[in-house]
């Protein structure tokens, strides 16, 4: 792949096949050069070789944490702009992504249009959307088994020890969408 001086370079990281096609038209529309990797290996060897200016990667690949790839890219290309994208958020793990070196975290599903945005903000948005009521009792239990599993480093039995849970418990919980609100 030989790069434009006017195109920019897109690595894509996500195990859904589906979704990577889908974005990889939409942003080759927008004048990307997109490179698509689905696991980490392989993501680490066209970063190694393309050198790529911008990067989406998928929290929860198949056998890998995207929160464990985030430093390693970063080390290979430090001026990398990273962007995670995952439908299991929470606040632990944005917090954790963004101290790991993202430019932003988006929920799934999201749009060739909001991808872009993210890659292009170089700021907050202080007039970001505050929600009107609380997370329920149902996400405030997500978001802390996440925080707990991201603290015991993925680690399903250390996780469910600490939560005082059988660990076939922790990984049905694991296995269901998040709650929204």
């Amino acid at each position: 792949m030989q790069q434009t001086a006017n195109t920019r370079r897109l690595l894509i990281v996500d195990d859904d096949e589906m979704f990577c096609q889908v974005m990889h038209r939409a942003m080759s529309r927008r004048g990307f050069e997109v490179l698509v990797a689905h696991d980490g290996e392989e993501a680490m060897n066209l970063a190694r070789q393309y050198q790529p200016e911008q990067a989406t990667l998928d929290l929860k690949l198949e056998h890998e944490s995207g929160l464990k790839l985030l430093p390693e890219m970063l080390a290979l290309i430090p001026e990398c702009r990273i962007i995670v994208l995952t439908g299991y958020s929470s606040i632990a793990t944005a917090v954790e992504a963004i101290k790991l070196g993202a430019v932003n975290y988006l929920c799934k599903p999201v749009d060739a249009d909001e991808v872009l945005a993210a890659l292009s903000r170089e700021q907050g948005d202080p007039a970001a959307e505050v929600a009107e009521t609380p997370p329920s009792i149902n996400r405030l239990t997500w978001e802390h088994i996440q925080k707990v599993l991201q603290e015991h480093d993925g680690n399903i039995s250390a996780t469910a020890r600490a939560l005082g849970m059988h660990r076939r418990t922790l990984q049905r919980k694991l296995q269901k969408r998040p709650v929204r609100h």
